[in-house]
């Protein structure tokens, strides 16, 4: 069974989105991490991959979300 247009349309945009941000947040990761290896490297090493982490989290969940709704 294949998805209507406009529903595969915004899931679509939903992925560029969520793409589009977890790229401007791992562009500017390693500025956060250097200004953070200032201050601590353990605090900027844990920021760096929570920051790596929250990537496929966000994507682990919009799965779950999908299945829930029976996609």
């Amino acid at each position: 069974m294949t998805a209507p247009k406009s529903e595969s349309r915004s899931q679509a945009i939903a992925a560029a989105v969520i793409l589009a941000a977890a790229g401007l947040v791992l562009y500017f990761m390693p500025t956060i991490v250097l200004k953070l290896g200032s201050y601590s490297p353990y605090l900027a090493a844990a920021v760096g991959a929570c920051l790596v982490f929250a990537f496929f989290v966000v994507f682990w969940l919009r799965a779950r979300y999908q299945r829930g709704r029976g996609k």
